[in-house]
């Protein structure tokens, strides 16, 4: 039995050459590489047969989130350039749907801040571009919030299109070009709050998506906003400790009535899984009338104590209780770190790159497929693989699936 407590970060280590990092796309998106794992086995193949190997009736989840510019370069008039990176929204209302649709009003994120030291606390700087300006303030320097307003009648997300500049993963290492406003972007991508993209599901193009459902696989959106901290590597030897990075999510009422099924489901992406098994845990807090039952922290899963249902079981108890409040969505906070130790509840398989080296991603990895992780790494890495966010594919099924 594994002891999540006790979990050692330097266990999750292997050599990635920065050959092996894919610094830009391949020409076409389904043209990529696929590894597939099941029950030991190791076959590859490319991402344009994944309807092959994906089982029969399969019901796959995939993460919604659209990417927004939140790269912005704002110079002082003394010609100091300061680099502002969103992280997450802090006002209005502290929640990321309101905080991108604000109509001409201001909003205050969490941001990295590039230059710091020459931008004083409560200090206005502006930019402008195409007839629209912003204006940027710091509000308070130690804990990085910048509090924005724009010109022009229109949503945050819209002025950020014109001022902002996609946020490229920090190992990728070139500037952003035109084509990765498209490229860095699912073709399924709705709701915008993601600074990062759902990665595994770049390899989509509409013809597969429609392919899977002519083989009578059906297809479910959850959205949950990528943050930065999906990069954030883990420097506590004792996993345990490593801070997790908290991200909204949101899921609709047919969704979850959609969720609940006999059907094997599949995530796309580590995304679409994190939020998938937060589900399960806010029908626990649910049904145990928590308080905040739907943030789910990242120790929330380990030592819990009370009897635990099935799947399905939990996200009736969302279902009831959306149903007697006449909700039609819930949004809430994931800060569920998955790791060995952690029985998948919510799927089969999983649709996932190839991640970095003593991550939460690889740990995630190593819960859904136990020790072979190494081996299908090394796998990857001998067939010539390309890694991370521009990388190739790989579909994951569960150790205990059949």
């Amino acid at each position: 039995m594994i002891d999540p407590k006790r979990i050692r970060i330097s266990d999750f280590d292997y050599d990635l050459p920065p050959e092996f990092i894919a610094q830009k796309p391949v020409s076409e998106r389904d043209s990529s590489k696929l590894l597939f794992y099941k029950n030991g086995q190791i076959a590859h193949k490319h991402f344009s047969d994944i309807s092959e190997v994906l089982p029969e009736g399969a019901k796959l989840v995939f993460n919604n989130t659209k990417v927004i510019p939140a790269r912005l370069f704002v110079t002082k008039p003394t010609g100091a350039l300061i680099q502002v990176f969103l992280l997450n929204p802090i006002a209005p209302y502290n929640n990321v749907d309101q905080g991108l649709k604000a109509i001409n009003e201001a909003v205050t994120w969490k941001c990295m801040i590039g230059n710091l030291k020459r931008w004083k606390e409560g200090e206005t700087i502006e930019v402008k571009a195409n007839d629209l300006w912003m204006s940027f303030t710091l509000r308070n320097k130690d804990l990085r919030t910048v509090e924005m307003q724009w010109s022009q009648h229109i949503p945050f997300c819209d002025a950020l299109e014109v001022l902002g500049n996609m946020p490229l993963p920090p190992y990728i290492k070139r500037e952003a070009q035109e084509a990765d406003v498209s490229r860095y972007q699912t073709v399924y991508a709705k709701e915008e709050g993601a600074v990062a993209a759902p990665t595994a599901g770049l390899h989509f193009t509409k013809e597969i998506l429609s392919g899977l459902t002519a083989n009578r696989m059906t297809l479910e959106e959850v959205t949950l906003h990528v943050g930065a901290g999906t990069f954030k590597p883990v420097e506590e030897d004792l996993v345990w400790n490593h801070p997790m990075h908290e991200e909204y999510y949101q899921v609709n009422k047919s969704t979850i009535k959609s969720l609940i099924t006999d059907k094997p489901r599949i995530a796309t992406g580590t995304t679409s899984l994190r939020t998938l098994e937060t589900l399960y845990w806010v029908g626990i807090q649910l049904r145990d009338n928590a308080e905040n039952p739907f943030n789910v922290m990242q120790h929330k899963p380990y030592g819990y104590s009370g009897e635990l249902p099935d799947y399905n079981a939990a996200l009736q108890h969302i279902l009831d209780y959306m149903e007697e409040h006449d909700v039609a969505e819930i949004v809430g906070l994931s800060g569920i770190m998955i790791m060995p130790g952690y029985d998948v509840k919510s799927v089969v398989g999983l649709i996932t790159n190839f991640h970095l080296p003593k991550s939460t991603l690889l740990l995630l990895i190593a819960a859904m497929v136990g020790d072979n992780w190494m081996k299908i790494y090394t796998a990857a890495k001998d067939d010539g693989y390309r890694f991370l966010s521009y990388g190739d594919s790989s579909l994951l099924m569960k150790r205990t699936a059949v």
